[in-house]
């Protein structure tokens, strides 16, 4: 069975542990069979490139991943990190904010 992350692409995070703690930014990718998260303009690493036909090539900066547990959603309505809880809409399943309460889908 695959795994199931309350942290999804397009989310907006901060980091909570490491030596970019403290900074927010969207989720670009969720790498669920190692547990890890890409987040736009966090963890960045200089990657060097070979030229191709398509691609000049050089030193590039991109975004690494890191751990899900480091990272912490933010809620919509205070903007402070929080942890998500789920809550029935009719028959639809839908994740809150456990702080204030405010749905996040």
């Amino acid at each position: 069975m695959a795994k199931k992350f309350k942290i999804k692409k397009g989310d907006t995070v901060q980091v909570i542990a490491g030596k970019d703690k403290g900074k927010q930014g969207t989720v670009l990718e969720v790498v669920t069979k190692a547990d890890r998260v890409v987040v736009q303009g966090v963890q960045m690493v200089k990657k060097h490139q070979k030229p191709t036909q398509s691609n000049v090539g050089g030193i590039i900066s991109k975004e690494a991943s890191i751990h899900i547990s480091n990272v912490a959603l933010l809620d919509p309505k205070e903007g402070k990190p929080t942890k998500v809880g789920y809550s029935l809409d009719g028959d639809t399943k839908i994740r809150i904010a456990r702080a204030s309460g405010a749905s996040i889908d």
